[in-house]
């Protein structure tokens, strides 16, 4: 029960955030577990939430401008560009 509370107030603290900030909360508790998990320490912990935290305030800040995509050349690098239509 006391993990539902804990996911309800996390969900209902982001719901008021801009695209970009929801997309680093999220991006940052996603990659503080999973980089705890894959670790074992607080430190993966760490650097996963700062991964986590910055390719998702990228992703988010994409939702913010209307017609643009988030997209991957072939060499890996990110940009952003005009939605196909």
């Amino acid at each position: 029960m006391k993990k539902v509370v804990i996911l309800a107030l996390i969900g209902l603290s982001i719901a008021s955030c801009t695209p970009t900030q929801q997309g680093a909360g999220i991006g940052a508790a996603s990659g503080a577990v999973i980089g705890g998990a894959v670790t074992g320490n607080v430190r993966g912990a760490a650097v996963g939430a700062a991964i986590g935290g910055v390719s998702g305030a990228l992703i988010g800040s994409v939702a913010e401008q209307p017609g643009q995509c988030y997209y991957r050349d072939r060499y890996g690098r990110r940009y952003i560009d005009s939605c196909p239509r």
